[in-house]
Formats: structure tokens, C-alpha cells, sequence
């Protein structure tokens, strides 16, 4: 039957694949029904003043870009969503935190966190940048030396925790940061470290 939820474009992690109808409906319904633990990690351009809160801001269509969505205080644009965040590590100028999303709107975590002044690092949609480079850090490289290290969103699923419907089992899924994350760390703790 297939996928159970979708990531969005560009976005890394666990999905849930179901191989029968009747565990994908029941999977389904978990999520619906706000059962299905979700966290996410982001690299966010732009300092989270709090170490840990809740983003609780209605998303809806943007009235004039039928690619993006908006955080909106109207009821009659937009739906109820809330994304509770925790800061994993301070950088000057960055901020690694992990996010659950309470609710399971479209772009929520990267709407959510744009509005808030911290969009997702590379979200091309909600930063106006699609990539991030060693010459972004560090302004004066050498032209040979510079090199893309993120030529996506800085988002990843890193777990899921579900009940599985034919064993009544809590399973935890979780899928390590991918190479580019990695690496983007690894440059913003050399040359942006927290002071």
C-alpha cells in the first residue's frame, strides 16, 4: 500500500512504509489521531532566543505563492498548529535544535521557525537560500578551498515512535544525521562557535 506520511521535499530522515492495507489505514489513523511521536533536527539561520517553547501560530496557503504556506493569527486562513522546539547548541549567528511537531501541517516546522526569525538553513522557499557554503562562515576563503557543504534544507526526521497495530509494540525509529548535516556542523563548530 506504501507511504503512511510524507517528508517534504529536500527533508532527510525516517518515513513509515506500510505493506498491507489494513496496517497502512491503522498507521494512518495514528497519525491523524496525533498517537505517532514525531522529532525533527534543524540548523536554523539565526539565533532561538529561548532554550526550549512552543511555536503555537495557525498555518495557511499564502495568498499569493501557491508553493509556500504562512503563519497566520486568522481562523478563517489557517489551521491549528503547534511545534514545540528545543536548542541543542548555539553557534554565532546559528542554532541546531530539535523539533516536535504537535500537529502535521504542510511545512510546518520550516514555517513555524521562519516565523520566529530562524528559518531552516537552505530552505530555499522560507530563507531565500538554497545552499550554504564554507564561504558563508568564513568570509575570505580562497576561492580553491570553498566548497558547498548543504545544497538542501537543513531538516531531518530523526525519529519516529509509533505502536505497531499487529503487535500492540512501541517501536522507535530513528535515522542518524545525514553526511552534509555532519559536515555543516562540524564547519559551524570550528568557525562560528558560541562565544
Amino acid at each position: 500500500p506504501g507511504i503512511v506520511h510524507r517528508l517534504d521535499r529536500d527533508t532527510s530522515g525516517v518515513i513509515l512504509v506500510a505493506k498491507e492495507e489494513k496496517t497502512h489505514r491503522e498507521l494512518g489513523m495514528q497519525f491523524e489521531s496525533r498517537k505517532i511521536f514525531k522529532e525533527y533536527v534543524a540548523i536554523t539561520q539565526g539565533v532561538l532566543d529561548r532554550d526550549s517553547d512552543y511555536i503555537e501560530k495557525r498555518i495557511g496557503h499564502h495568498p499569493h505563492d501557491r508553493i509556500k504556506m504562512i503563519a497566520t493569527d486568522d481562523e478563517e486562513i489557517g489551521k491549528e498548529a503547534c511545534t514545540y522546539y528545543e536548542v541543542q547548541e548555539r553557534f554565532r549567528g546559528y542554532t541546531l535544535v530539535r523539533c516536535q511537531p504537535r500537529t502535521g501541517r504542510t511545512h510546518q516546522i520550516r514555517v513555524h521557525l521562519a516565523s520566529v526569525g530562524s528559518p531552516v538553513l537552505a530552505d530555499k522557499t522560507y530563507s531565500g537560500r538554497d545552499s550554504f557554503s564554507l564561504s558563508d562562515l568564513v568570509p575570505h576563503v580562497d576561492p580553491k578551498d570553498d566548497e558547498i557543504l548543504l545544497s538542501r534544507q537543513a531538516l531531518h526526521a530523526l525519529r519516529l515512535r509509533f505502536i505497531h497495530p499487529r503487535t500492540n509494540e512501541t517501536l522507535a525509529i530513528e535515522a542518524p544525521l545525514p553526511a552534509e548535516l555532519v559536515k555543516t556542523l562540524e564547519a559551524l563548530r570550528k568557525h562560528r562557535p558560541a562565544r
